[in-house]
């Protein structure tokens, strides 16, 4: 029951470390279920997330414990084929990962239908019918999702009408211990896709193709232990680069991918955010003043939807009008009342949002409606006048590692304070 408490104002410099990426994270943990054995799992994100699935892993008799900070092993080899506890699953917006899993050892599976964000519906029947190509009966009953086999995932071929990265990840797990060659089209092609697919080859899986339209794969009969490191958040990288474009300052953003950040830096470039690219970091500062551009959120190597609030909050310090389309997802602009709050002019049709120019945010209460909106309010605080009160940071703590701390180093006034206005002292 906490918020933060954030005066604005204060340009950003120094150095900043990215976790590894949540939305792979996610996929992996899961993913360990079809290992009959231990998996060693470093540059794992800390965060609330991560914590959830190994709750929820644990709950069906996984030992999970974390070597060190980053470091998490999991062991499945007792696994229990059984439904989850609700509570948990109904937290997870991930969740319906578990049932591709499950699928892929046992041939059966219940599990809670995603909760987590709240920014519109996620449809899963794209899930649904690629089980169902799978061989898979597959029925919705008082919100539990419920699959079963009579002999087991078998191969298929399966073809998406529209690209999903939660379904492409879902059918590689359900179809890597199937016998024969399972074929899936029109595939996403996010970096955490391929990531998921690289962990489950380390682990024996033979899956070729991630990162193309059509993925390939071959099943195993099983799956042994070992050792995989998680890429590099690209969404995080993302928005301190938000956070710099909004501020003004320069800061250092290493342990980063250039290639998974290129559909983002071309877009805060045609802002007039400054960056530089080394191999494993970025240089990013801004001093004059921002550009409008125009954004469409679309499936990678496009603008990423998660990127687009954040987008969103800098483009309101811009020069002119742009305009910002999510293609990805319906009702993803519900913050932008949080944001009219803060001095924001954006009027929504739809999908699009026509951004208006501003001279700066004043600071306001707000709250935060889901995790990518949440660190969107973050940044137009960090450049407001005045003091900023944000409410609903478990959404913003579900994808971003120690942000206050992180934070806090690069100059940002930023502190979490209990609602009845105590400071709240950070255990160590």
């Amino acid at each position: 029951m906490n918020k933060y408490v954030i005066n604005g104002g204060k340009p950003l410099y120094g150095t900043v470390n990215i976790a590894g990426m949540k939305n792979a994270a996610v996929g992996i943990i899961p993913a360990t279920i079809l290992v009959e054995g231990i998996c060693r799992i470093e540059n794992v994100p800390q965060i609330s997330d991560v914590r959830l699935w190994c709750d929820i892993l644990q709950s069906i008799g996984a030992r999970v414990s974390y070597l060190n900070a980053s470091t998490l092993e999991i062991d499945t080899s007792d696994l229990r084929c059984e439904e989850p506890p609700y509570d948990l699953m109904r937290r997870m917006r991930a969740s319906y990962y578990l049932v591709g899993a499950m699928l892929g050892r046992y041939g059966w599976a219940r599990a809670g239908l995603p909760g987590g964000c709240d920014f519109g519906g996620r449809p899963i029947d794209r899930h649904i019918k690629g089980f169902e190509a799978l061989g898979a009966n597959v029925r919705v009953e008082n919100g539990i999702l419920c699959a079963e086999t009579d002999h087991g995932i078998q191969s298929g071929n399966i073809y998406f009408d529209e690209s999903s990265v939660g379904a492409t990840i879902n059918m590689m797990l359900a179809a890597v211990r199937a016998p024969g060659t399972t074929v899936i089209e029109n595939c996403a092609k996010e970096p955490h896709v391929v990531d998921v697919a690289n962990f489950l080859n380390s682990m024996g899986a033979t899956i070729r193709g991630a990162g193309t339209d059509v993925i390939k794969v071959r099943g195993v009969s099983h799956l042994h232990g070992g050792t995989y490191s998680i890429i590099p958040d690209q969404i995080e990288a993302g928005t301190f680069i938000a956070a710099v474009a909004a501020t003004g300052g320069e800061i250092i953003i290493n342990n980063i991918i250039p290639k998974h950040l290129e559909c983002i830096t071309a877009k805060f470039e045609e802002m007039g955010v400054t960056i530089f690219e080394g191999d494993d970091y970025l240089r990013v500062s801004r001093k004059g003043p921002l550009s409008p551009t125009n954004i469409r959120a679309i499936p990678y190597p496009g603008f990423p939807t998660d990127m687009q609030p954040q987008a969103v909050a800098v483009l309101c310090l811009a020069g002119g009008t742009s305009v910002v389309t999510d293609g990805i997802y319906d009702g993803r602009f519900r913050y932008v009342d949080e944001l009219a709050r803060m001095g924001a002019k954006i009027k929504v049709d739809g999908r699009t949002a026509i951004v208006s120019p501003i001279s700066e945010f004043t600071g306001a209460p707000v709250c935060a409606c889901d995790l990518r909106a949440g660190v969107a309010l973050v940044i137009s605080a960090m450049a407001a006048r005045g003091k900023t009160e944000i409410d609903g940071i478990t959404h913003i703590e579900r994808g971003y590692e120690d942000i206050v701390g992180k934070l806090q180093k690069i100059g940002a006034d930023i502190r979490v304070v209990p609602k009845d206005g105590t400071p709240f002292a950070k255990v160590v």
